[in-house]
């Protein structure tokens, strides 16, 4: 999330109550999370397992609750609690974030010959291309861009908040998600599809994507160009799923995977690690398709062979 005018480190410390360690005139110019860092940006860090990620980022500004040895050039925001210091600041820089909306926003940008079906709501400056057609009881959330051409069946729901919270003694936070959902040219939704918005960036459809029923796409996921998905595909956050792509009914896909380009991946799959582009996978956890059927047909086999060998006294 980018500010609309930068920040100095000073206005920031005063407004989330933290202490500055480096340049409190130094001019912060957004927000985000470590995996998606500008220079300028201001990320946050509060457990050790994450400090020196966050240090060794590309973020100029680092929202911290200790002061370590080594700072690597960063500029410090020193809090006790960085998750609610960095919801705090959020709030100030989008105090909107949860103000729902009903019907059509008067601030959406709505192209020529896009068609709104009944109990569509869409949401503050939301941007839909020319020709798109949005079926019945679709809800857009704010700041989500639809491209051209696009058809979004009945009952989606683009730009709901990422499944971000941080685990407290008795309950959860939650993240103030202000990310956006960008979908290109030419994307279909089957009906019920789920696509949340980026936690502080961007959750990005490509273009030509042809989506299924009953689809999920996580927070901040980067989908490629021409991306084919089956019914009741899941795909967590922080995933990169490249061009040409097939995933057939039912696959889950846990959360920062990155899948190469013209892979396949075959139905009731769950995927928990990279996958090579241009290969067919299959299984729970995937390997290789041709490994996959080989090791199933052996397994079938293995009663056969235990049983053959308990006859000649070796088992």
């Amino acid at each position: 999330m980018k500010f609309e005018q930068a920040l100095s480190l000073r206005t920031i410390a005063e407004l989330i109550g933290a202490s500055v360690h480096g340049d409190e005139n130094y001019k912060a110019t957004g927000l985000n999370e470590i995996h998606m860092v500008e220079e300028g940006d201001i990320t946050f860090t509060d457990h050790p397992k994450y400090y020196k990620k966050s240090l060794q980022s590309v973020a100029s500004v680092v929202i911290i609750n200790v002061i370590p040895e080594e700072t690597y050039g960063k500029h410090l925001l020193v809090h006790p609690d960085p998750f609610s210091a960095l919801n705090k600041l959020i709030s100030y820089c989008k105090p909107e974030l949860q103000k729902p909306n009903s019907g059509i926003s008067p601030t959406a940008r709505i192209g020529k010959n896009v068609t709104i079906s009944a109990n569509v709501t869409i949401g503050d400056h939301v941007e839909i291309g020319d020709n798109t057609i949005i079926h019945p009881n679709v809800c857009i959330y704010r700041d989500v861009v639809i491209g051209k051409n696009c058809i979004i069946h009945a009952g989606c729901v683009i730009g709901a908040d990422a499944f971000y919270f941080k685990r407290r003694p008795e309950h959860y936070d939650k993240f103030q998600t202000c990310g956006r959902v960008l979908i290109g040219n030419d994307v279909e939704l089957g009906a019920l599809c789920t696509i949340d918005r980026g936690v502080t960036g961007d959750t990005i459809i490509g273009k030509g994507c042809k989506f299924d029923n009953q689809i999920h796409v996580g927070h901040d996921t980067y989908i490629g160009e021409r991306v084919l998905m089956a019914a009741q595909c899941a795909i967590a956050g922080v995933c990169r799923i490249e061009d040409d792509v097939i995933l057939w009914g039912q696959i889950g896909v846990t959360k920062e995977i990155q899948i190469g380009k013209g892979a396949q991946v075959l139905a009731k799959s769950g995927v928990i690690e990279n996958l090579e582009a241009g290969k067919r996978y299959l299984g729970n956890p995937t390997s290789e398709a041709f490994a996959k059927n080989r090791e199933w047909i052996l397994l079938r086999k293995l009663p056969g062979i235990v049983k053959a060998l308990e006859k000649q006294g070796i088992l």
